[in-house]
């Protein structure tokens, strides 16, 4: 702090050893080594407070900065949940629809399943001829794959 020398410590000893004696030096020189251990102290408390406040400060700062990103990622978060529920909804909207559907399907099936099967209906050949149906218990159409197995490929499809 101050540049003083031991030979400026030694005149000023002297000078206060003349101007206050040698009985009230002892006295004098312990007095104001407790007035600069207070100043000390006091300085130091000072340094410590300002240290603290600029780090409460720097913590507050972390704080909002902190909060501002947890906003941004709530936003976020809730931007993506807002398009998942329309997705579901969507989906759900979809899935309702299909099951109406196949619910139609299946009553339709059904009655056709109860309903007799006639012989009337024409099929190739002279209209009015009318041409047995052949019974198939599965409801479904069958292919007869072995007629198309045994024809032989064509030269411009190979």
């Amino acid at each position: 702090m101050f540049d003083i020398g031991f030979s400026e410590l030694f005149i000023i000893g002297v000078v206060a050893l003349i101007v206050l004696g040698p009985e009230r030096l002892p006295r004098v020189a312990r007095t104001a080594g407790h007035l600069l251990g207070r100043l000390q102290r006091y300085v130091n408390d000072v340094k410590s407070d300002i240290s603290r406040e600029m780090q409460l400060d720097e913590l507050r700062k972390l704080q909002s900065q902190v909060e501002q990103q947890v906003r941004e990622v709530q936003h976020q978060a809730d931007a993506v949940s807002a398009g998942v529920d329309s997705e579901v909804a969507g989906l759900s909207d979809q899935m309702r629809a299909a099951m109406a559907e196949q619910e139609k399907y299946a009553a339709v099936e059904q009655t056709a399943e109860d309903a007799p099967v006639t012989a009337d209906i024409p099929q190739t050949g002279a209209p009015g001829v009318p041409t047995e149906v052949p019974e198939n218990p599965s409801g479904q159409l069958s292919l007869d794959i072995a007629e198309s197995a045994t024809q032989p490929a064509r030269p411009d499809r190979a």
